[in-house]
């Protein structure tokens, strides 16, 4: 079928609006009207190249859609069905059979191989090869085909439009929180960078009930916002100050728990450093390729840990439905992340993001 996607041909280039060919959908496969798509950070690291996707490519891996067809080993879903895309895992190796997908295996391969395992990909442009299947959805585009692996069946009564950054961003952060740290009521916790990911993290850590809630970013109004949404208290480094001694006068000795969503090293240093003894600091942020950071020996050794995160830990067919009834509640408002741009103003949304001024971009498609 003929789809209208978004295209990032060269490194670091502006996506252009195509016409394309996207193949029928195989035995385990899915095809999805995609409705709304999330802009997410990792989207932009691989338009440049921080992640080695072959390009040209069809980008997008927060998508919210309608399903269309099935394939006919395909149980898991049906016509008609509203479904959130997520990431893709293998579902065979020790880690998908443990519970941890995020975790799995082939994680690399199938969301950023730039086509399914076989070396395939169902997005062509005139007979050239364009790489689809990214997070195994490709879903910057009117139409998307996923592996039911991946696909998440949702509530015909939650708004689909909004759901599409539960995929990826929004249940990273919150799922850092609530499934990777776990924090305990009455717990306190410092979380840097308040954008997308820092922001649904501060909103699950009201709903674990942390009594101290520290947001740390740069940008005043995320700050304001990060209060509305929860953060007890907040902290903008370009006020002055030591951002780790500010910290502990607020805790006495540190803080229980730490999230860092920056991927900036010197930021990730104070994040553990901030920490009490035997506190844990969660790693979310994605870095380049061959980034490294230092630490003290001695501040590790006096049990802290540092541990990184990938997907906030989350088997997506369970959590993402518990997000979804939490923000049906009015406890998990990720709503106000959020504004939509048409697809072909694409462009104009990542410049966004990347200034700041957009919290969370989202690509509305087609209606529901």
């Amino acid at each position: 079928m003929k789809i209208t996607a978004a295209v990032v041909r060269e490194k670091s280039k502006p996506f252009s609006i195509e016409q394309l060919q996207l193949e029928e959908p195989r035995d385990d496969e899915v095809l999805v009207k995609v409705v709304a798509t999330g802009v997410c950070h990792t989207d932009i690291t691989v338009r440049d190249q921080y992640y080695p996707v072959p390009l040209p490519a069809v980008l997008g891996h927060e998508g919210s859609g309608i399903v269309e067809k099935v394939g006919v080993g395909v149980t898991k879903v049906k016509p008609g069905d509203h479904v959130v895309l997520s990431y893709l895992p293998c579902g065979q190796c020790v880690k998908c059979h443990g519970g941890k997908p995020a975790y799995c295996d082939l994680m690399f391969p199938y969301n950023f191989g730039g086509g399914r395992l076989d070396g395939s990909t169902p997005i062509s442009d005139g007979g050239n090869r364009i790489s689809g299947f990214f997070f195994g959805q490709s879903s910057f585009a009117t139409h998307a085909l996923a592996n039911q692996r991946n696909v998440v069946n949702v509530r015909k009564d939650a708004p689909l439009k909004l759901l599409g950054p539960l995929g990826c961003g929004i249940q990273t952060g919150a799922g850092g929180v609530l499934n990777s740290l776990a924090p305990e009521a009455g717990t306190s916790i410092a979380i840097f960078g308040a954008g997308a990911v820092g922001l649904s993290a501060i909103m699950a850590a009201r709903v674990c009930g942390c009594t101290k809630i520290i947001a740390i970013d740069l940008n005043g109004e995320r700050l304001k916002l990060a209060k509305e949404l929860g953060a007890t208290d907040i902290i903008n480094p370009r006020d002055g100050g030591n951002t780790v001694e500010i910290i502990q006068s607020m805790t006495g000795t540190g803080v229980n728990y730490s999230l860092e969503t920056t991927a900036v090293p010197a930021v990730l240093r104070q994040a553990v450093e901030s920490l009490t003894t035997t506190g844990v600091c969660g790693l979310i942020g994605g870095a380049p390729m061959g980034t490294e950071f230092t630490l003290d020996m001695n501040n590790i050794l006096f049990g802290r840990t540092l541990r990184g995160i990938v997907e906030g830990d989350s088997v997506s067919d369970i959590f993402i439905p518990r997000l979804i009834d939490l923000h049906m509640q009015g406890r998990f408002p990720f709503d106000r992340l959020i504004k939509f741009y048409p697809l072909d103003k694409i462009n104009e949304a990542i410049t966004d993001a990347e200034s700041g001024s957009t919290i969370k971009p989202v690509l509305e498609i087609s209606a529901e």
